[in-house]
């Protein structure tokens, strides 16, 4: 029996351990959190941090595991490369290139140097640092830190005055002490978030969503909701695939699923913003399965032991498809109770719903994607009533907390 070791324990992570048990596949989960969602479900769980590379890779030998993976979990990225290139084992890309991809700083500069479209931006890892550049930027700016997920850290800077805040906000978020300052880009139309499957270095298929954002959430830059077909348009969808293709090519990649996040800015300049070597978190792989009839997490899964890739040309979507990241706009914690969906949306538009929280949890501030209650995936006929719905969850998804 094939043996998948899986950084991280989220919730996130069910679907793929459900898909890997189906295909006869050994799990292990690893993170230093014994009481995570997805450890109760996996075949072993081993108490190791996934940023210490050495330490999983140790264990990792000495269990002759047959792959790794680090879906929908940021900050084990790095480790996965480390250990998949230490044991010959299949993954998306080399170490060196996760490194550059996994480091919003540097990942700028690769860009920058190999004449991709990226805003000004530069990386710091002390707070008074920045303050010598305030002439380089064009204002406002974003600060976020280097190494983060989730949208956790970031802040929208509108003057110099205000940069110290949102520095140490950054700081606080960052695993390694390092945040970047960037132009702030606004968006024409919808930021795109999707995962992307790579065969033997060539892009199966350009695939767009638009990413919604909650103006009213602690962060309004953490997404609620993931819709596909995209809005972007097919002018632009072909430059940003074409770009992605390139971007590949250079980076050396191999076979395996990237979380891709694109826009088009006001002026009509499209942006590769974030490529990670990992599937994408809330759920996105999964969303793209239902919707077009694919095996986004079953080929991962399969990649990562070795195993031959199944079917990928994928269906044309029926209608749209979204996935809604279930959340509160508290302002101080509280407990989370029970969840209820109205009737007729339930029959009508719920194709599945997932519960990241059970009751008694505490609910904290939506101020990251870490800090979701769940995901709800609906489908509509139509853009127009699926954006009705988004706009309006509380009049059919009744959380109830105390």
């Amino acid at each position: 029996m094939k043996k998948l070791l899986l950084l991280g324990g989220s919730s996130y992570l069910l679907p793929v351990i459900e898909i890997a048990h189906k295909l006869d596949i050994y799990v292990i989960t690893c993170d230093y959190l014994p009481d995570n969602t997805a450890h109760a479900f996996s075949d072993e769980y081993w108490d190791i941090s996934i940023v210490d590379e050495d330490k999983v890779l140790e264990k990792a030998k000495e269990n002759k595991i047959d792959g790794i993976l680090s879906f929908a979990c940021d900050p084990g990225v790095v480790t996965a490369a480390y250990v998949a290139e230490k044991m010959n084992l299949p993954f998306q890309c080399s170490y060196e290139a996760a490194c550059i991809l996994q480091d919003k700083g540097r990942f700028r500069q690769y860009l920058t140097e190999n004449g991709f479209n990226a805003p000004k931006a530069k990386g710091y890892s002390k707070e008074d640092d920045p303050m010598k550049d305030i002439g380089y930027f064009n204002w406002p700016v974003i600060v976020k830190p280097t190494d983060s997920a989730g949208s956790k850290g970031i802040t929208k800077v509108e003057t110099p005055d205000k940069l110290t805040e949102a520095v140490n906000t950054a700081l606080e978020a960052s695993n390694g002490g390092t945040y970047i300052i960037e132009d702030f880009i606004e968006f024409k139309g919808c930021h795109s978030s999707a995962d992307l499957f790579t065969i033997d270095g060539k892009l199966t298929m350009n695939l767009f969503s638009d990413h919604v954002f909650d103006k009213n959430a602690p962060n309004s830059y953490v997404p609620i909701c993931n819709i596909i077909p995209s809005t972007m348009s097919m002018d632009d969808q072909e430059y940003l695939g074409s770009e992605l293709q390139r971007l590949m090519e250079l980076l050396g990649v191999k076979t395996g699923l990237f979380n891709i996040e694109t826009c088009v800015d006001v002026n009509g300049i499209p942006y590769i913003m974030e490529v990670t070597p990992r599937g994408g978190g809330c759920g996105i792989a999964e969303l793209q399965d239902m919707a077009m009839n694919a095996f986004f997490v079953e080929n991962e899964i399969r990649k990562a032991v070795n195993m031959d890739i199944v079917q990928s040309e994928c269906e044309k979507i029926d209608g749209y498809y979204c996935e809604l990241v279930i959340h509160l706009n508290n302002e101080k914690p509280c407990i989370y109770k029970d969840i209820s969906v109205r009737e007729d949306i339930s029959a009508r538009n719920l194709k599945k719903i997932v519960m990241c929280v059970q009751p008694g949890d505490e609910v904290l501030p939506f101020t990251g994607a870490n800090r979701s209650l769940g995901n709800a995936y609906l489908h509509c006929d139509n853009r127009e009533e699926l954006i009705e719905l988004v706009d309006h969850s509380s009049e059919w998804l009744d959380i109830i907390v105390e």
